[in-house]
């Protein structure tokens, strides 16, 4: 990628890094989110990566969503089919990495607002710096609602009546009460939990997140199946034979690279 790209990714010791990037708050447009998803293809194609951590670049801004100034000027120029076309690989860019075996860590250090949080909501973990910024979707000011998958994730996080409060009146929350209301799952620096993480062993990683999914999503009895299966596919990997004769050895795991690594020894 070039450096003027809206979206770079990067990896280092089992993490990978999205890093937004698109002047001067993060409103994406359809390059934004072509890049994006570039970046998200490139991290579930890299073994090694058990962890993906989104991050901007952008002091004071995390992602604010939707470029308003890109989205009228298409809508009056009769390109509304550009900006469903735009709507549609935001959704699917949220969808992947919501789906992915990896474990995607939002790091918010700036203003998330509309698709931005929706964004960061998409991730499995979001970690927030402490600092004057707000975490909201004010769609309903402007007589719309999150499209991208924001009000059925915020609905799974926070519950029905604390999403319909948020959603219904577009509140702006700041990220101790965000902290509070369990819409961040950690309030400081990430790196320590980026670390563990990045260190772990990717498919036991890998499918304690598709349990986790799976209770959080669906019924009950399909989630204890999908973790039943999960559970029973590991004792036959490599990283299980490792973390049992690390733990004989009394030594630190070296656990192997990602799911892919993690497989059923042979």
């Amino acid at each position: 990628m070039n450096d003027d790209t809206p979206v770079r990714y990067a990896a280092e010791s089992g993490a990978g890094t999205i890093t937004l990037d698109r002047p001067k708050v993060n409103a994406y447009d359809m390059a934004f989110h072509r890049a994006l998803a570039e970046a998200i293809a490139r991290a579930e194609a890299d073994p090694a990566v058990r962890v993906v951590v989104l991050r901007s670049a952008r002091p004071g801004f995390f992602c604010v969503g939707a470029d308003v100034k890109v989205w009228a000027a298409q809508t009056a120029a009769g390109r509304d089919d550009a900006n469903a076309a735009m709507v549609e690989l935001a959704r699917a860019n949220t969808a992947r990495m919501a789906g992915s075996t990896k474990i995607y860590l939002a790091h918010l250090a700036g203003h998330a607002l509309g698709g931005g949080l929706e964004l960061a909501l998409a991730c499995d973990l979001i970690v927030a710096e402490d600092g004057d910024y707000g975490l909201g979707l004010p769609e309903v000011k402007l007589g719309l609602m999150p499209g991208n998958g924001g009000a059925v994730r915020l609905a799974r996080r926070l519950g029905y009546s604390r999403a319909l409060r948020l959603a219904a009146t577009g509140e702006t929350l700041g990220p101790g009460r965000a902290l509070e209301l369990g819409l961040i799952d950690h309030l400081g620096p990430p790196d320590a939990l980026i670390d563990q993480l990045a260190a772990g062993p990717g498919a036991a990683l890998a499918e304690i997140k598709a349990a986790l999914r799976a209770a959080a999503d669906g019924p009950l009895d399909a989630a204890l199946a999908a973790e039943a299966a999960g559970a029973d596919r590991l004792p036959g990997t490599a990283d299980a034979a490792e973390g049992l004769a690390a733990f004989a050895e009394k030594r630190a795991p070296r656990f192997g690279a990602g799911p892919a690594g993690g497989g059923a020894s042979s």
